[in-house]
């Protein structure tokens, strides 16, 4: 086989174990082994056994860690906006000061808990409901999602296979920030013979912080601001879903009625039809009896027509 040809099969067996990848980890938990098992076979069949390899040692993921994954392929413009936040948080950990920290921290509590509530709200429609356990591991591995640029790759290509769990200390408590102040206070002690570079290199920090503390601002506002539309629609979908199974119901009990009917009817139009087969019968026996009776009349005249030219 030339070299080109080659290397393009190889390509393309690739981009399949990427799709079948893609499709095992959208699947339910409760199906994933068995189309696992079957996709692997496959691609034994076709001889790519190192293809079969990556397929068969996919792990079934977690129920929490199935919805993860259903969240990040269902809602991809939150998802977006959710790691851009854990970018901008991770890049202003070191640097922020304790009040920028417990400003951007309380809004990445209440994106994770939205977007896990999010995930819940898929699961339930997908006809798998998230016990209030489950849901937390979603919500742990969404903070790990926020901590942990590798936990942040996982959940971005959407194959999470358990809970994934933030580093220690993120996002950054008092203490942990008062290294970087610590660290500040001590460099004029260093840099005392230089007051002029000293203060300028304190300020081009502090603007440093601003600037990172912006960011995070900013990806924190667009991330809220993303869900409270997704919130807004969801309860708007909620509502139309409630009316329509409504309407559901009320149909059911229509047709139930109708049918009901419609076999008080048939039970009628069979008696109908039993009593005009029967009255069919009747009237067959009486036209029988009718040419009988005539028949034995026409016999009598002609009898008696004979008597009388005898008696002559």
């Amino acid at each position: 086989m030339p070299r080109k040809v080659a290397q393009k099969d190889a390509q393309d067996g690739g981009d399949d174990v990427e799709s079948v990848l893609d499709e095992l980890y959208a699947l339910p938990p409760s199906e994933f082994v068995a189309r696992r098992e079957e996709r692997a076979a496959a691609a034994r069949t076709a001889r790519r056994a190192g293809d079969a390899r990556r397929i068969h040692a996919a792990r079934r993921p977690t129920l929490a860690a199935w919805a993860a994954n259903l969240l990040r392929r269902s809602r991809p413009d939150e998802a977006e906006q959710f790691l851009e936040l854990g970018r901008a948080l991770r890049e202003a950990q070191a640097t922020l000061d304790p009040s920028g920290l417990k400003e951007l921290s309380a809004q990445r509590r209440r994106i994770v808990s939205e977007l896990s509530r999010q995930a819940a709200a898929l699961a339930r429609e997908a006809g798998h409901p998230l016990s209030d356990t489950v849901q937390r591991d979603v919500e742990t591995t969404l903070r790990a999602v926020l901590a942990d640029p590798e936990a942040a790759g996982v959940w971005a290509a959407g194959r999470v296979e358990s809970t994934l769990t933030p580093p220690s200390g993120f996002p950054a408590d008092t203490a942990a920030t008062s290294e970087p102040a610590a660290k500040e206070s001590r460099t004029p002690a260093r840099t005392a013979s230089a007051p002029t570079r000293r203060k300028d290199e304190l300020a081009q920090r502090r603007a440093e912080r601003q600037e990172r503390l912006a960011r995070a601002r900013e990806a924190a506002r667009v991330a809220e601001d993303r869900l409270r539309d997704r919130r807004a629609e969801q309860e708007e979908a909620d509502a139309s879903l409630r009316r329509a199974r409504e309407r559901r119901e009320e149909a059911e009990g229509r047709v139930s009625a109708l049918e009901e009917q419609l076999r008080e009817r048939q039970g009628e139009l069979d008696r109908a039809e039993r009593e005009e087969r029967e009255a069919e019968k009747r009237h067959r026996a009486a036209e029988d009896a009718v040419g009988k009776a005539r028949r034995a009349a026409d016999e009598a005249v002609r009898e008696a027509e004979r008597a009388g030219k005898g008696a002559r």
